[in-house]
């Protein structure tokens, strides 16, 4: 299922009855798998940029299609992280700080790639370090982890029509304004999908319940087989992989890890880790990928292997033993 859907069913869980979507990018692609929501038990709105805004803009353009009045809370999530954080938790916080704006808060062990938030002891954010690229700047383990709650009246002040940055413009501005920034340092589950193998990593995470969203079916296990995918005896699934519906694993295939989308194939004897395979693909007998990315409809030949970030386009047919190894 979409990854939209797990963080729709951890909103519904902590209370969420409306969602506004804020779309650009493949906007089409929401509103009809979605439809109103009412399949999640949520009523969704859609908005949508005709030329992006950055995350200001975004969460500003959002605005006129929330029901929240003036002192409310307003949840802000961004669409590409996995977080096991306590939703319920962090609004009682807001709320308690009396804050202008909380910010979900985690730590990571090399922070140069995201937004630093250094804290005083009460959670009062003192400072903005966006991507730091200088090691005097460097002040904190602490990152702006893509979570917010505002006040519905803050939301009011980011500019109309233009593009604007909440990380570089927007909490710099307010806090210089003197108003109060709230951060919440969380240790729980935190993911950014940025990258393929970080979406992997999630689905397996979700499967084996290391982190839970109420939207995966069954109970957390080494593997998830939907409804119409054929396993055949002899074959071993593990580490979280899933196995789309109509997809197909034989006999002495191997698959760690994995996500096996609709319809895909993986033949015999095939040894398959950490890796996406497309749609309507297929993995031919014998065959390794080992962190590798497959297209929809990509058919890779026997006794190929591809490692380390190797990816085939969709459509694309690879002969039999044509690739022994491949590395981005």
């Amino acid at each position: 299922m979409p990854f939209l859907a797990h963080q729709l069913a951890r909103a519904r869980a902590a209370g969420v009855e409306h969602v506004v979507l804020a779309t650009s990018y493949l906007a089409e692609v929401f509103e009809p798998y979605f439809g109103d929501g009412s399949a999640h038990g949520l009523r969704l709105t859609y908005v949508t940029e005709r030329e992006p805004l950055g995350t200001g803009g975004a969460i500003r353009g959002a605005a006129d299609a929330l029901d929240a009045r003036p002192g409310d809370s307003v949840l802000v999530l961004n669409g590409d992280i996995l977080t096991g954080l306590d939703i319920r938790g962090l609004l009682h916080r807001h709320e308690r700080a009396r804050a202008d704006v909380t910010l979900h808060l985690t730590r990571v062990a090399d922070p140069r790639a995201f937004g630093l938030v250094p804290t005083d002891p009460d959670g009062r954010v003192l400072a903005f370090t966006e991507k730091p690229r200088r090691p005097e700047e460097i002040v904190t383990d602490q990152i702006n982890a893509g979570c917010y709650v505002f006040r519905r009246e803050v939301i009011d002040t980011v500019p109309v029509g233009r593009p604007v940055s909440v990380e570089r413009e927007t909490f710099p501005g307010l806090l210089a304004a003197g108003a109060l920034l709230h951060g919440v340092v969380d240790a729980s589950y935190w993911l950014d999908l940025g990258r393929p193998a970080s979406f992997v990593q999630a689905s397996a995470d979700l499967v084996r319940g290391i982190v839970r969203s109420p939207a995966v079916p069954g109970e957390p296990g080494e593997h998830l087989v939907l409804p119409g995918a054929h396993v055949e005896p002899g074959a071993r699934l593990g580490g979280g992989t899933v196995v789309g519906a109509g997809a197909r694993v034989a006999a002495g295939a191997e698959v760690e890890g994995t996500v096996v989308l609709d319809g895909a194939r993986i033949e015999e004897g095939a040894r398959v880790r950490a890796s996406m395979v497309g749609a309507g693909a297929r993995v031919g007998p014998r065959t390794v990928l080992d962190g590798a990315v497959v297209g929809d409809r990509a058919d890779i030949g026997a006794d190929n292997e591809l490692r380390d970030g190797a990816r085939v386009w969709c459509g694309t047919t690879i002969p039999d033993a044509a690739i022994r190894f491949s590395a981005a």
